[in-house]
């Protein structure tokens, strides 16, 4: 699958991922006022087997074909072991 890969100007480490390059009509409205400005990173073919840095490719490909997008988070600021209670 032949996706297009945003990141937010701004927040910091946040990714967009679409089916479509610079077609952001399937975002609803207040998510894309929240993470533009968004600046286009690169085009990608995502296969299920393809190694992501931060996500699985399974799961992008199932927001991918089901919502059109894929949010890709900011890591936590703590590793998962020091996080509060």
């Amino acid at each position: 699958m032949q996706c297009f890969i945003y990141k937010s100007l701004k927040k910091d480490q946040l990714y967009l991922y679409l089916t479509q390059k610079d077609d952001f009509s399937t975002l609803p409205e207040a998510l894309f006022q929240s993470v533009s400005p968004l600046q286009f990173v690169m085009e990608l073919e995502l296969t299920p087997g393809r190694k992501l840095a931060r996500e699985n490719p399974e799961k992008v490909i199932e927001n991918l074909n089901n919502k059109g997008f894929f949010i890709q988070m900011p890591p936590s600021l703590l590793a998962p072991s020091q996080k509060l209670q």
